[in-house]
């Protein structure tokens, strides 16, 4: 039950705690042409999955090709290179990007160590590298990477249980059983994230299997029939017990990992009185400005990692004028 009804605490349309928001989080403002149009020209794919200028971005286990280094970066493969994979596993089209096509390609009855040894590169976890990466590289694996978490999923169909077979370029799989035909489409789970004030404090909470000293902000999925403010408010409620009001999109970023879409908020609390859920959380607390920074400094507080939408909403705070 919240305290204030939902004309007392919703605005969507931004506003007040709208820090540098042109600035866009990783995976998102990628930029690259995903030209959904072409995915059902199959030509139109078959030509450009031997085109010389085509691209591919091969995945293993969720895991993207990298080369190591000073600054990472995307170890793209040619056709001639991808040629092993092709027709072995899922290509999918992420788009277009420098007038060249790009595809994700899953690595199927290769070994992943013959791929990464002759290509010079291995094979990394996104979440380790995308803050480094160019946006649209970043954008395309994380697309790549939700894809393939999809297909790997969905090889049968869910109403009818015969096998599906990829379509679109690899954006559907369809039911190959005549008298059922289903068409599976992949799937976003949205996800809220908040920033929680009180005054001049933040409440970060933490889960027990985080390293020591680590904090973020308060987080869970949507629920069927549940709006995204409505989810800001049950979530903060369930998980430290305190009632929010003032609900205000901050902004969104794609998390692959494995098939979110993390939308934030900020709110504030009515009231600064915390129940901590011990399912849900280890601790929540109360901290000021000044509380984090000095926790930070001698290493008793880890923030989020940049790579995370709760760094931002976390910095932005502590950005703001007056802070």
């Amino acid at each position: 039950m919240y305290l204030h009804p939902p004309e007392k605490w919703v605005n969507v349309t931004g506003g007040g705690g709208m820090m540098d928001s042109m600035r866009p989080n990783v995976f998102a403002g990628a930029g690259f042409d995903r030209a959904g149009a072409l995915r059902r020209d199959q030509a139109w794919i078959e030509e450009r999955l031997r085109h010389p200028d085509t691209r591919f971005a091969p995945v293993w286990e969720l895991k993207n090709l990298f080369v190591a280094g000073e600054g990472p970066h995307v170890r793209w493969l040619t056709p001639a290179e991808a040629g092993p994979l092709l027709g072995a596993g899922t290509a999918v089209f992420l788009g277009m990007h420098g007038g060249a096509a790009r595809f994700a390609i899953e690595v199927g009855h290769e070994d992943p160590a013959d791929v990464a040894a002759r290509t010079g590169a291995e094979f990394g976890e996104l979440r380790r590298h995308g803050a480094a990466l160019e946006p649209a590289e970043a954008g395309m694996l994380a697309l790549a990477r939700g894809m393939m978490h999809w297909h790997a999923r969905h090889r049968f169909c869910g109403v009818c249980g015969e096998p599906t077979e990829a379509r679109d370029a690899g954006h559907l799989r369809a039911c190959t059983a005549t008298a059922c035909g289903a068409i599976h489409f992949p799937r976003t789970d949205p996800a809220v994230i908040m920033r929680v004030t009180h005054g001049d404090r933040v409440l970060l909470g933490r889960q027990a299997s985080w390293d020591p000293g680590r904090y973020s902000t308060l987080a869970g999925f949507v629920e069927p029939g549940e709006s995204l403010e409505d989810a800001v408010a049950r979530e903060v409620m369930e998980e430290t017990g305190v009632a929010v009001r003032d609900v205000r999109y901050h902004s969104s970023q794609p998390w692959p990992f494995p098939a979110s879409l993390m939308v934030g908020f900020t709110a504030e609390a009515v009231s600064d009185a915390i129940q901590v859920d011990n399912d849900e959380l280890e601790e929540a607390r109360w901290f000021t400005r000044d509380e984090y920074r000095r926790g930070m400094e001698d290493g008793s507080i880890l923030p989020s990692a940049p790579i995370s939408i709760s760094h931002r909403l976390v910095f932005d705070w502590l950005d703001e004028v007056g802070g």
